[in-house]
Order: structure tokens, then sequence, then C-alpha cells
């Protein structure tokens, strides 16, 4: 699975997010993990929508648009729906607590990570 590091104009904010690009790697998603660990995360492409059925932590929501600006970060809780949010095309799972600063409009900018 391809990984990313993710930044913003002041500085990072994930530095191992894994690409779930397909049916399978978006609806495996993060169930069944014991944690997400901090600095990592996943970006669901082509997904407006998720779900926390069967995890066991908290995870914040990064919802983004087409050109991978924020439209709406929200916590979301074990077992819970994410909301709907107008506009959202893609979404970034982080550690809950890790989106803090991440506000409708920031640009979030991606580089591949290169696999040894």
């Amino acid at each position: 699975m391809k990984t990313y590091t993710v930044t913003r104009d002041s500085g990072p904010v994930a530095d191992r997010v894994a690409l779930a690009d397909n049916f399978f790697t978006r609806f495996r998603g993060l169930m069944l993990r014991k944690a997400l660990a901090p600095d990592d995360g996943l970006l669901l492409k082509n997904c407006s929508a998720i779900h926390c059925c069967f995890m066991s932590f908290p995870i914040d929501a990064v919802y983004l648009n087409g050109d991978m600006q924020v439209v709406a970060v929200e916590t979301v809780k074990p077992w819970r729906l994410g909301g709907i949010h107008p506009g959202a095309k893609h979404i970034l799972e982080l550690e809950a607590g890790s989106a803090v600063g991440l506000v409708p409009g920031t640009l979030l900018n991606w580089k591949e990570r290169e696999t040894k």
C-alpha cells in the first residue's frame, strides 16, 4: 500500500498516511485495529462518508474536497457514524486529537514516501 507524508503551510500533519483507493481497502479502513499510532493516518480516496463500527478507538476525520482542501473536521467515536459534509470527496482519518488546527479552507500537501 502506498504511503504519504501530509503537510500544510504551517507544518506537518502526518508522516505515514496509507492510501485506501479501492473498494476493499476503503471498506476495511481501520476496522479491527487496536489503535492508530501518532503520526499515522489513512486517506479514503473517493469516499465522502465513514463509520467507526468494529473500532475500539476514536479518530479525527478530516473531510477534503477534490483539491485536498479541508471542508470539515470532526472526532468520530467507536460505533458511531461520521457526519455528511457537502463538498467532501475524500476523508483523512487521523489519531483523535491530531487534527488540531485543521480548519475549513486549509490546503493539504501530499508527498509519496519512498519505500525501502
